[in-house]
């Protein structure tokens, strides 16, 4: 299945949505391909050079360009290491996320001459921005010997070569601000790709002399090729998912030079495109960007296409591709008909109908050797952008955000005045570290991100809200009724710089309408911003085992238990809600989930949804807790914990620490490991279910039976379709690794009167069959057999809620880099994973220099 975003005179495809076994195998035939230089041929046009050089390109004499191999990944994984391994130059992806070898050159277009103004054979050279003067370059680079790539300057002869920043994180994409300073993105923010192994950079700024390092973004995935504006504000990349999906937005934002003033440019309701490396058009209101197709290309090949603003962040038709093809990165413009990028070894010129001609192309040694060209900047003086007043004040710990009117905005239609009460305040929480593509164990096709509960703040009687939130967070928002329901639910974050008071019309509004002449008389803004009010009794972050599965053991295992129910049969309505662990969740978890008994986002390309299609309000058992469903009655702290824990994302562990542990064909790198498929219990079992089982199952679609513990079907790890059949006989619940013998695998061919449920039936008679007539059967006790391995492996390997559980290596690697767990930390120290993580979240907060300079109290050892 493939699904297209159209923009005018274009189609941009979209993620192909494919098997799980299918992902790997063509993600890395992209890449290959991806990776190789362009042999794209242009038609030689001289008139092209020759007509630019007349008009807007007049005067130019030289352009700036990085010239270095890539690593065939993902457009942002081209820094640092992957997560398996020590950290450096051992890992089973081969450790470092860039290859050695760089260059800083410049092009004399008179002659075609290259001059070298930096070489390093063992280093990385990328991202150079020219000066206002065109006296000087700034750049990121790795030195050959070292890790991490940081922020340098040289003069435009290759003299005078500078360092201005340093450390254990990498610093990359500079470029310069009209007030002397300089942004970037940069690892500094500590924190991992949410759906892959690699690390994640975010915009930060210094002065021009290097000092005075902070962020102006929380976001938990990539900030990327930050850029200024004639209006003197910064546009960017940026991508996201909140509970949607992980590969479809990542799109054009823009924030004022101290980070304030955060909103949607162009292109945060249209899935399937990276929108980056945006750069303003001279002489008009509208930029140029690279659309790199579905989730982007290696090193951001995309189309050259040129956004207009006037209609707002969502027209459609505001976005016009120029290029004929998708393979040219690192847009420029010297107007709105003269281009250049680049495309594998070749330079290119390009006009507003896309015809193109290649002026300079690497040597053919370079290419040989796998260089290729970056980053080509016109080596020219250049206007200084407006200087915008600085809005943030580091000395606050919060800023303040306005909501005039919640009932206005986009898809709001049915909902009441009076209707909302409140607000949900949650906030996504940053992973230290990540192991695969999707989102297990945290869920099974939902949430990649552990959601904070803060509280709540009140919406007035005329729908508006004001409200005091802590700066530097990524923040967002649930509208509660009076029952503390779920009503509307943003699937996007915001955040607050220190100091900063800002706003928005409504929920959802359209982004081209500003607040009303009435602004001023809400009533919300007549008292002082209302602070969060924390929720009593309940976790800041909820575990589904912990938090959630005593109410279900409570008020539902009973009857949707291993045991017979008040009236005398097997598991009512084939809803399992026993906290018995199975081979990756537990199976109350993975039932919820199949089930559709809550509802959250998904990890599908949608967002805004109709009022009450999304959590709690929604979610079909919270319906069955009043009395109506068999007399079943929770109390209120009962329906709090189910009703907050669906809200804030319905994850399954409440700790990072569970990723790429305590699973039984778990993923690693969109790979299955840690399977059973050569364990001997399982090959005789698997011979066992061959010969007695599929036979009947293999005769209807859908129905054939996971064959071993690890054996998924084909069904998708990342986007599991709810209402597959294939849910019904999943590997996640026909087997028990707690109690073996309650295995559905096992319960269901036995005959009830060995005690069994005797539920197998004759395919053409549909009466009732038996396939095992007693537990003594020889096939039954392999099947068995293969069951208890599988318990054993998992006593041995350990799941989060499991005693004696330890996180993976890396984890701990990642907590010693981030100063949160001791270095001198011993391997058998205990340590508990839940305060550590708190720690790490809090080590990460923005505090004023006051706060600052307290001292940190020792990290936590202790066991659970």
């Amino acid at each position: 299945m493939r699904n297209e975003s159209r923009f005018e005179g274009s189609r941009f495809p979209r993620t192909v949505l494919l098997p799980a076994c299918l992902v790997l195998l063509v993600f890395r035939a992209a890449i290959a391909a991806q990776s190789s230089p362009s042999q794209e041929v242009f038609p030689e046009r001289p008139d092209l050079l020759k007509e630019f050089l007349a008009g807007p390109m007049a005067g130019l004499e030289d352009i700036v360009f990085a010239e270095r191999p890539v690593i065939g990944e993902h457009w942002y994984a081209n820094f640092g290491y992957y997560a398996a391994g020590d950290g450096k130059n051992q890992s089973s992806r081969g450790g470092r996320l860039y290859r050695d070898g760089a260059r800083l050159c410049k092009l004399h277009l008179s002659n075609r001459e290259v001059t070298k103004l930096l070489e390093d054979p063992l280093g990385g050279i990328r991202d150079p921005q020219v000066h206002y003067d065109a006296r000087k370059i700034l750049f990121s680079y790795r030195k050959g010997g070292t890790e991490n790539y940081h922020l340098y300057e040289i003069n435009v002869d290759g003299s005078g070569l500078k360092q201005l920043t340093d450390g254990i994180y990498d610093d990359i994409e500079p470029s310069y601000l009209p007030d002397g300073g300089i942004v970037f993105v940069s690892s500094r923010c500590k924190r991992w790709v949410n759906c892959w192994l690699t690390q994640v950079a975010v915009l930060h700024r210094c002065n021009g002399d290097g000092s005075d390092i902070h962020p102006l973004s929380s976001n938990n995935e990539h900030d990327n090729t930050p850029w200024p504006l004639p209006d003197g504000r910064i546009i960017y990349t940026r991508w996201e998912y909140v509970d949607r999906s992980q590969v479809d937005f990542h799109h054009l934002w823009v924030a004022n030079p101290d980070g304030t003033g955060q909103m949607a440019y162009y292109g945060n309701l249209h899935p399937g495109t990276v929108m980056i490396d945006a750069k303003p058009i001279p002489g008009t209101d509208k930029v140029v960007a690279s659309f790199s197709p579905g989730h982007g290309q290696t090193e951001h090949a995309g189309a050259i296409t040129i956004i207009d603003p006037k209609a707002g962040p969502d027209a459609r038709a505001s976005a016009r591709r120029v290029s004929r093809q998708d393979h040219y990165r690192d847009p420029w413009a010297f107007s709105e008909d003269c281009f250049m990028a680049v495309s594998g070894t070749a330079l290119v010129l390009m006009n507003r109908r896309g015809a193109a001609q290649e002026i300079f192309r690497l040597p053919d040694v370079d290419a040989r050797a796998g260089f290729q060209m970056h980053e080509p900047r016109p080596l020219v003086m250049r206007p200084r952008e407006a200087v915008m007043t600085a809005r943030a004040l580091e000395t606050q710990a919060s800023g303040r955000l306005v909501l005039e009117d919640i009932y206005v905005g986009r898809n709001m239609a049915g909902l009441k005045r009076g209707e909302i009460k409140k607000l949900l305040v949650l906030e996504s929480l940053p992973k230290p570290i990540n192991y695969t593509g999707g989102m297990d164990p945290l869920s099974y096709g939902g949430t990649f991100t552990l959601e904070r509960i803060l509280g709540t703040v009140p919406v007035e009687p005329d729908g508006s809200a004001y409200m005091e939130l802590p700066a530097v967070r990524s923040l967002f928002f649930v509208a509660l009724d009076e029952k503390d329901l779920a009503v509307k639910r943003m699937q996007s974050f915001l955040t607050v710089m220190p100091g900063e008071t800002t706003g928005c019309v409504g929920c959802h509004e359209s982004r081209v309408r500003a607040p009303s002449a009435s602004a001023r008389q809400v009533l919300a803004v007549r008292r002082a911003p209302s602070r969060i009010a924390p929720i009593a009794s309940v976790p800041e972050v909820f575990d589904f085992p912990r938090d959630v599965q005593p109410v279900l053991d409570a008020l539902c295992v009973a009857c949707h238990g291993y045991e017979k129910t008040p009236a005398g049969g097997p598991r009512a309505g084939r809803i399992i809600l026993s906290g018995d662990r199975g081979p990756m969740f537990s199976h109350s978890y993975y039932t919820l989930t199949t089930a559709g008994l809550f509802s959250d986002g998904r990890n599908q390309a949608r967002s805004n949804y109709a009022p009450r299609t999304l959590g709690s309000s929604a979610s079909k058992i919270l319906t069955m807790l009043d009395g109506s469903h068999y007399k079943v009655r929770a109390t209120a702290a009962q329906k709090q914990i189910l009703r907050l824990w669906i809200d804030s994302g319905a994850a399954y562990p409440g700790t990072y620490a569970a990723l790429g542990t305590g699973m039984i064909g778990g993923y690693d790198q969109n790979n299955e490991v840690n399977t059973d498929f050569d364990w001997p219990a399982t090959k005789a079992a698997t011979q066992a279910l061959t010969q007695r089982c599929q036979g009947c199952h293999q005769r209807e679609p859908g129905r054939l039976l996971p064959l071993n513990l690890s054996d998924e079907r084909g069904v998708s790890f990342w986007q599991p379709q709810i209402g597959d059949p294939r849910m019904r006989t999943s590997r996640h619940i026909v087997f028990n690794l707690t109690r073996p013998e309650k295995s559905i695998f096992l319960l269901a061919p036995l005959a009830e009167s060995a005690g069994g449920w005797g539920l197998c039936r004759d395919p053409k008679t549909k009466e009732p069959a038996t396939v095992f007539a007693s537990a003594a059967d020889p096939d039954y006790q392999r099947i068995l057999a293969m069951c208890v391995a599988g318990s054993r492996a998992l006593e041995q390997i350990k799941r989060f809620d499991m005693p004696g559980f330890k996180p993976r290596p890396e984890w701990i690697r990642e907590m010693k880099r981030y100063g949160i767990l001791p270095e001198n930390l011993k391997p058998d120290d205990t340590i508990d994973v839940y305060e550590i993580e708190k720690r790490y979240w809090r080590s990460l907060w923005h505090k004023p220099p006051d706060q600052a300079m307290a001292p940190s109290t020792p990290p936590l050892t202790s066991q659970r």
